[in-house]
């Protein structure tokens, strides 16, 4: 039996960005699976999980993430987008998009007018290395133009171990241990590592979108400040915008999510209108408790 310390271990020290990812067995899957605890999600047989490296996966992506820890090979111009589900991920994922390629597609010709956000910046485990076919394969994420734009859901203690080790940068959009990890990474290495949260982006999206262009090294100039570039970008990205587009209206991401399914309504404080005060009470102490000593700290 595979033992579960090898999950993020390259199988080959001696593997060359030009060949092909080596698919692992569904033999080794189903050994490795028998490794790890599971459980069914709040309860219900329909959507079994697994625990790997402490955190709970569904378990139909175990294939995925075991193939992308070990086979992903990071680039140091790559730029991950690592965030909690549901945290504003495809939000800054147009953002990022926008930036990078601002040059060559203005906001009045940007590819978001025609594509979802998670078709331009490609998911790693639930995409490259699932089955979705308006994303690259593995074998073809080393044709893809520099930086690759990349996200994944994954805790930085199971990114690729490529990723943890390269110059790449993750851009983390915040739960607990999952927050933790990249805050923590943020402060040690704060040249590879940016913590952004929802509510800082929503008071002052200006402000952020210009730090994050810097810390991914292509600053607005005073010119396209002037132009009202980041204007533009900003309202190309605002949610009620993306929400409205034909392709987000009525397109499929793949053949289990449709487009519309990634747009709520992009505001803070939502939490009020499903949370009674004794569940916010809880939730504060428990906060309180996960992120008291890390000097992390949320505007709710």
């Amino acid at each position: 039996m595979v033992e579960p310390s090898k999950m993020n271990q390259n199988t080959t020290e001696t593997i060359q960005s030009e060949e092909k990812a080596v698919l692992v067995s569904e033999e080794e899957v189903e050994q490795l699976k028998q490794c790890f605890p599971k459980a069914n999600f709040m309860g219900s047989n329909q959507i079994q999980l697994i625990k790997i490296q402490d955190f709970w996966y569904p378990l139909f992506l175990f294939s995925n993430i075991l193939t992308c820890q070990r086979h992903f090979l990071a680039q140091d111009t790559d730029l991950v987008v690592a965030s909690f589900p549901k945290t504003g991920t495809t939000w800054l994922k147009s953002l990022l998009f926008s930036i990078v390629n601002r040059f060559v597609q203005p906001p009045s010709q940007s590819s978001l007018l025609s594509h979802n956000p998670h078709e331009l910046v490609y998911d790693l485990e639930t995409g490259v290395y699932g089955v979705d076919p308006k994303l690259p394969t593995p074998d073809q994420l080393n044709d893809l133009p520099s930086p690759r734009l990349l996200h994944s859901h994954m805790p930085y203690a199971s990114l690729p171990k490529s990723i943890q080790d390269s110059s790449c940068i993750a851009l983390n959009g915040p739960y607990f241990e999952h927050v933790l990890g990249y805050w923590k990474q943020s402060l040690e290495q704060p040249d590879k590592v940016l913590f952004l949260k929802y509510e800082d982006l929503k008071e002052n999206p200006s402000v952020y979108l210009k730090k994050l262009a810097e810390f991914i090294g292509m600053p607005f100039s005073p010119q396209e400040e002037n132009e009202g570039v980041i204007k533009e970008i900003l309202e190309l990205c605002s949610i009620d915008k993306l929400r409205e587009l034909e392709i987000n209206k009525n397109g499929n991401l793949n053949e289990f999510a449709q487009n519309k399914e990634f747009f709520r309504d992009g505001k803070v404080g939502g939490w009020t209108r499903y949370l009674s005060d004794p569940m916010v009470e809880r939730m504060n102490k428990l906060m309180e408790q996960k992120f008291g000593e890390s000097g992390l700290s949320f505007k709710f």
